[in-house]
């Protein structure tokens, strides 16, 4: 991470509407590239398959559909009885994994494969997955999505117990403690090791002969079970099936165990049954909404937040204006309930890189206008409302919000399709730390006029479940994991909180 300079561009106050009041000072601060947005970062995504001839060309097909969920760094294993060759490699999927290495190095019926953005350990190429390890029994390797809240607590003891650690990535506490295990099969050492890790997970794992997927028992990360010519798929999103043309089967249940050999599919549940807690922001932000998940169309979802931020805080306006690309179905729900005109008044150039910007101070000032630019035809004149699907910082809130003034819109009113983000995540979403958090930091008010806008408002708790296809938010057993909203975190976060470590899991079941 860069270091940290102290927010100096213009706050509110700044554009040609004489009647908002200019901000206090911030306590928050703007990272070097937050030319890039403050949203939350993505989480990581897992693809697999057994049995099928083009088991490695399909993960990297796979993979493509999943590219959203994280663009890092990207890697494919595919055993082929004797070894397990990989692709490990820093950046996209396309820039890297090319026919010629799948087709010339990557031959096995098996595979596995992920896509990675990192929330623990460095972007280096030993921290990309899938990570691999030549166990007593064969080799095993594993692609975790997700984060374990204590891992670090597990790492120090293995440490102690004389492990080495070859990446800084959490994901290698599991491998270790697979290695570790006193358990005499291969699926028992598993288990022992998913017995004991807290928190959100979905892997894929592979040995010579099996295929194995695995879920959190709250089932907090998505895992997707297809088909295709007979050969079973295991993925983080349907997207990853759509592109492939295999069949959508089912949903791995929480807490469920799968395992793909030449003799079928077997499904394994070796833990108590816990109050199932899927996560929210897969529906807000992460998933692509041409996914289903949980049953539910992710785009359809974003419409209905929409709708309810219309029915909870319509505003007198002329035109309802997307952020583009992740605020754009809430808008045309809040369009179709408010009866305001939807129209596309922010352009995104999706073609701004990284690599040829130098991270000057002058670039840093131009800020969002590397990737957004004002439709003046649209917004010159117009009381606008301006929809997005999240604030976190509010950094990129205020440049868009001026670049409005700047285009010559006469209102700007913001409606953010999710609650107030008041807590920081633990479980695979990279938020920063809860004091760089706007909401964490300012009432509505406060936030109004931080962002520099004629008013604020968000969606609240219970209209976010409602638009879930909830009466409201059970206050004793919440139905989704949205602990960013409320605080109520869903496991114990040991290593952050240093409490003594339990099992979150006990071993039920001998496994064949």
């Amino acid at each position: 991470m860069s270091d940290q300079m102290q927010l100096d561009l213009p706050l509110a106050g700044s554009g040609p509407n004489p009647a908002r009041k200019p901000a206090s000072p911030s306590p928050l601060t703007l990272a070097d590239d937050d030319i890039y947005g403050d949203k939350l970062r993505e989480e990581c995504g897992v693809f697999g398959v057994f049995g099928h001839p083009d088991a490695a060309a399909l993960t990297a097909l796979g993979l493509h559909a999943l590219q959203h969920r994280g663009q890092e760094a990207a890697g494919i294993v595919a055993p082929d009885g004797e070894h397990f060759p990989a692709e490990r490699r820093l950046g996209l999927v396309g820039d890297h994994v090319s026919s010629a290495r799948v087709d010339g190095r990557l031959k096995g019926d098996m595979s596995i494969g992920h896509t990675r953005y990192s929330t623990t350990g460095e972007t280096v190429l030993r921290n990309v997955q899938p990570l691999f390890a030549d166990l007593y029994g064969g080799g095993f390797a594993v692609a975790h999505n997700g984060n374990l809240t204590n891992a670090i607590t597990l790492r120090n003891e293995l440490v102690r117990g004389g492990a080495i650690f070859q990446s800084t990535s959490d994901s290698e506490t599991i491998l270790q403690l697979v290695a570790q295990s006193r358990q005499p099969r291969l699926m028992d050492r598993f288990v022992d090791a998913l017995s004991q890790i807290q928190g959100a997970y979905a892997l894929v794992a592979l040995t010579n002969k099996k295929l194995i997927g695995a879920r959190d028992p709250l089932g907090i990360r998505p895992l997707i079970l297809g088909k295709l010519a007979g050969a079973p798929i295991l993925c983080s999103e349907t997207v990853a099936l759509d592109i492939i043309g295999a069949e959508f089967v089912r949903e791995i249940e929480p807490g469920e165990i799968v395992v793909a050999t030449k003799d079928g599919i077997e499904s394994i549940r070796p833990f108590p049954p816990q109050q199932v807690r899927p996560c929210v922001f897969e529906y807000i932000y992460f998933a692509r909404p041409d996914s289903i998940v949980g049953g539910k169309s992710v785009y359809n979802v974003r419409k209905r937040l929409g709708q309810e931020l219309a029915r909870e805080s319509g505003v007198d306006a002329d035109v309802v204006i997307p952020v583009p690309d992740s605020g754009v179905p809430a808008a045309i729900g809040y369009a179709a309930e408010s009866g305001v005109p939807f129209e596309l008044g922010i352009i995104r150039n999706h073609y701004v890189g990284r690599t040829f910007i130098e991270p000057t101070q002058h670039i840093r000032q131009l800020g969002v206008k590397l990737k957004h630019n004002a439709n003046r035809a649209i917004v010159q004149g117009k009381r606008i409302v301006l929809v997005d699907d999240s604030v976190v910082r509010g950094t990129t809130s205020i440049k868009i919000v001026k670049m409005m003034y700047e285009a010559g819109a006469k209102e700007v009113h913001l409606r953010v399709a999710s609650p107030p983000i008041t807590h920081s995540d633990f479980y695979g979403i990279d938020t920063p730390e809860r004091e760089q958090l706007l909401a964490s930091n300012y009432d509505l008010e406060g936030m109004r006029s931080y962002i520099g806008v004629d008013s604020l408002a968000f969606i609240s708790v219970d209209g976010l479940y409602r638009a879930m296809g909830f009466t409201h938010r059970d206050q004793e057993c919440p139905q989704l994991t949205d602990h960013c909203f409320t605080g109520d975190y869903p496991t114990p976060l040991i290593d952050r909180d240093g409490e003594q470590r339990t099992r979150q899991l006990s071993l039920l079941a001998e496994i064949a």
